[in-house]
């Protein structure tokens, strides 16, 4: 097995891990409900489904 035949920095190290970063979501406002909600996501709004500002399913009634 290979070992290295120096120690590597941390400031070496450091720049190598400069691209492992968390990304936060693109967020989008629905011009229906006007909830806020993940990019091609559906959402649920006061139990009904919604996808591209459109009822896609909605709350059951129980009796």
């Amino acid at each position: 097995m290979a070992h290295p035949k120096r120690k590597i920095s941390k400031t070496r190290r450091d720049k190598r891990r400069t691209h492992y970063k968390a990304t936060s979501p693109t967020l989008a406002t629905c011009p229906t409900t006007g909830t806020i909600h993940i990019y091609h996501r559906a959402y649920w709004v006061d139990g009904d489904l919604y996808y591209k500002g459109k009822m896609v399913m909605q709350k059951a009634e129980v009796e």
